[in-house]
């Protein structure tokens, strides 16, 4: 499981294996199956979750009941509530398993402990933090800006193998369409 983490570490900064070994020990391996929860909403945030294989959805169900999806996350990317992770607080989102999971687990202590012994992985956050940052301002642009065509087309073309494992219902959340619409836009 850990290999994937110096795999993907080793993309923006290079670690010794001394260092790799000392930053995969602040780590922990969970395993989670199809729709657990890793993150419930008005429970405490007490990890980002580096996603070693699976799926994963970040979501908002709002007084009607209707499910928003904030965030998506396959293998290889971070999934968390960062507001409820980073000021300490209870979550505002659902994390739930859309296949089962396996994730390596970041306590807030551990990566400013990380952070503030080693240069190397603090500026390592900083970049996937910016990268965060870019894709949502995309995100949030492409509602205002697209139609709903557009999103879908763009979801296909950057991550034809997202929209392939997602089931429909949980494509036309994240594309803020109905099931309907997603089957005309994809007929």
């Amino acid at each position: 499981m850990f290999e994937e983490l110096k795999t993907h570490f080793g993309k923006l900064v290079s670690l010794t294996p001394e260092e790799f070994a000392y930053v995969s020990s602040h780590f922990t391996s969970r395993k989670f199956r199809k729709h657990q929860f890793l993150v419930q909403q008005g429970s405490p945030v007490t990890h980002d979750f580096f996603v070693v294989k699976g799926l994963l959805k970040s979501s908002f169900v709002n007084e009607q009941g209707k499910e928003h999806i904030l965030q998506l996350a396959m293998e290889d990317w971070w999934i968390s509530d960062y507001q409820a992770y980073f000021n300490q607080t209870d979550a505002t989102l659902d994390i739930t398993c859309v296949e089962d999971v396996e994730v390596l687990c970041l306590s807030l202590a551990n990566r400013e402990k990380l952070c503030s012994e080693l240069h190397r992985i603090e500026h390592f956050f900083r970049k996937k933090s910016n990268a965060g940052y870019i894709a949502l301002q995309r995100r949030i642009l492409s509602f205002m800006n697209q139609s709903a065509a557009e999103r879908y087309h763009e979801l296909l073309q950057m991550y034809p193998s997202l929209a392939q494992r997602l089931p429909k219902t949980l494509l036309a959340s994240y594309l803020g369409v109905s099931r309907e619409t997603l089957s005309r836009l994809s007929a």
